[in-house]
């Protein structure tokens, strides 16, 4: 059976963009984890509209996280560096949970959890 999903074409613009908001995202660090929240595997999905706004739907790696509030602040300003947003908005979301499958190889590998 084939696969019907179609990938959206993205611009020059908008692929510089998504580049840049992955660099930005790994200059966040949740303050009692030594990785950046992008290998963390907090982020869930970035959205960009046409006027450069940008939704960052997220996780925290529990619910009752100490920086719940702190991290999402920094993932907003962080998007906010890039060129050509104007706005971003982070929604913080526990479905699915995060477990340390969300994580990146590189995470695992600095947090030793092979």
């Amino acid at each position: 059976m084939e696969n019907n999903i179609i990938e959206p074409v993205l611009t020059d613009d908008q692929k510089r963009i998504t580049d840049e908001l992955v660099a930005a995202f790994k200059t966040v660090y949740d303050p009692e984890i030594p990785v950046d929240v992008y290998e963390l595997g907090l982020i869930y999905k970035v959205d960009l509209n046409d006027e450069g706004h940008v939704d960052i739907t997220m996780t925290l790696t529990a619910p009752a996280c100490p920086a719940a509030e702190i991290i999402p602040a920094q993932i907003e300003e962080a998007a906010l560096t890039v060129e050509g947003v104007t706005s971003a908005k982070a929604i913080v979301t526990f479905d699915p949970p995060w477990t340390k499958d969300n994580m990146s190889d590189e995470a695992r590998l600095v947090l030793n959890m092979f």
